[in-house]
């Protein structure tokens, strides 16, 4: 059935001379009611569908210091104390593609709005928005907008062109479509979103690739590298990808391989910050150090897998996630990250299931995760360079209440090398507390939350 949204045009009723005859309300009211009648919006076409959900929750972190950052976390999730969440209210607006090998188009586009699209969509602008601190459940995020294009060659070659996510990753940004409502280590490492065309095509019920080009990662224009404060240079930058992934027969289990390859430093993964007094200083903990010039490459590889095993009745599903990455840039010199992580889920009943997560993310230097302190030298000579070696388990409950309403309970326990810290600020004309060695912690840092979603 049609959903209508009727417009009333009572300014227009107020223009006309029946409007102003007060002497004549029920002409009037007989003009009103013919204006609706014929004035609508049509908000149901044919084979386009509207979904999304509404998600909200509370968070808790034991930190020692109501200033503290625990740098493997992100946005609200590293909370200070305890806080109320509006976590995301998406909007989905899609028309999608027949199972018919033809010529035909489709669109899809999805907008968040609440406290993490403003992490998402100021995932560079340092410390105040990658804290809890700049917290705001106002913010938009654009996450994605392209049109969808079917060639008839082949199967069926399919192309998206516009702006959509990432490639890489076992997790997504909406919380509810992961296992765990924290994000994990690995996640943070991967690009967000890509502007470009990404090419899809499966040769058979077991195997399908990616094939795409795009100007880089979280960017939409083809400047890979920063210009924050007027730190770096802006080049003419682009990436590649790739993706090749595998079914089992059973259908109960895939494999999937994801590359690429960026010709600058990865964009708005790193952040540049300023204190008070006009410093500039790295201080985002979830991405990368800005370059200071275009050359170079980022090279990344992920690797993830899921399988439902027949002897659980579909009850189990175990996955696995990793990542490996390279950067030799004049920003970062000879960077390489690496990590790993592993996933179970159990469905106890139809409303009760049980899920955790347990992830390492280690490599040469801190420069991927921000944790170089690159002006410690203006106080004492020295350069300290942390190696990163973090770690992170969750448990989360999950409970299916009724149709569209899902409750869900979570543990968080973080610890590493410098994986904790305090707030941006600083203790002489140049360096911030944080980047000092005695203010960095290994935690281990705990964390209490839940969540509440109803999707439509």
């Amino acid at each position: 059935m049609n959903k209508q949204i009727k417009f009333t045009l009572l300014a227009l009723v107020a223009l006309t001379p029946l409007a102003l005859a007060d002497s004549d309300s029920d002409v009037s009211a007989k003009d009103t009611k013919k204006i609706v009648q014929n004035n609508f919006l049509e908000t149901e076409q044919k084979g386009i569908k509207l979904s999304g959900y509404v998600d909200a929750g509370y968070s808790y972190n034991f930190n020692s210091s109501a200033n503290s950052q625990v740098y493997g976390r992100f946005g609200e999730d590293s909370t200070s104390r305890g806080d109320f969440n509006l976590y995301a209210v998406k909007i989905a607006l899609e028309k999608t593609l027949s199972d018919e090998n033809k010529a035909q188009a489709g669109f899809r586009t999805d907008v968040m709005i609440g406290e993490d699209a403003n992490y998402l969509a100021n995932r560079s602008s340092g410390y105040w928005y990658t804290s809890n601190i700049g917290q705001n459940s106002n913010s938009l995020f654009l996450e994605q907008a392209y049109l969808s294009i079917r060639a008839p060659v082949g199967n069926g070659w399919d192309f998206k062109v516009g702006k959509f996510v990432s490639i890489l990753g076992y997790e997504v940004i909406e919380r509810p479509a992961n296992m765990n409502v924290t994000y994990g280590l690995l996640w943070q490492q991967f690009p967000l979103y890509y502007t470009g065309v990404l090419s899809s095509y499966k040769f058979d019920e077991y195997l399908d690739a990616k094939l795409g080009v795009v100007n880089g990662s979280n960017t939409d224009n083809n400047t890979t590298t920063g210009g924050y404060n007027g730190i770096g240079s802006s080049g003419d930058g682009c990436a590649v990808l790739a993706a090749l992934n595998v079914t089992a027969p059973a259908n109960n289990a895939n494999w999937s391989n994801n590359f690429q390859w960026s010709t600058n430093p990865e964009n708005n993964t790193a952040a540049v910050s300023s204190d008070n007094l006009g410093n500039v200083y790295s201080s985002m903990p979830n991405g990368q150090l800005d370059a200071s010039s275009g050359t170079g490459y980022v090279f990344i590889y992920n690797s993830w897998g899921n399988w439902v095993p027949k002897f659980a009745d579909d009850k189990l599903l175990l996955a696995f996630n990793s990542v490996l990455g390279t950067a030799n840039t004049s920003g970062w010199g000879g960077t390489t990250w690496y990590g790993a992580g592993a996933y179970a889920k159990y469905e106890i009943n139809n409303w009760f299931h049980l899920a955790s997560r347990g992830e390492y993310l280690g490599g040469n230097n801190g420069n991927k995760t921000s944790t170089t302190s690159a002006y410690y030298d203006q106080l004492g000579g020295s350069n300290y360079i942390y190696s990163l070696a973090w770690w992170e388990y969750t448990l989360t409950a999950g409970f299916n209440v009724i149709d569209n309403l899902m409750i869900r309970a979570e543990y968080r326990l973080d610890w590493g090398n410098s994986s904790t810290g305090g707030a941006t600020s600083t203790t002489s004309a140049t360096i911030p507390v944080n980047y000092l060695p005695a203010n960095r912690g290994s935690g281990p840092s705990h964390y209490a939350g839940a969540e509440i979603v109803y999707s439509f």
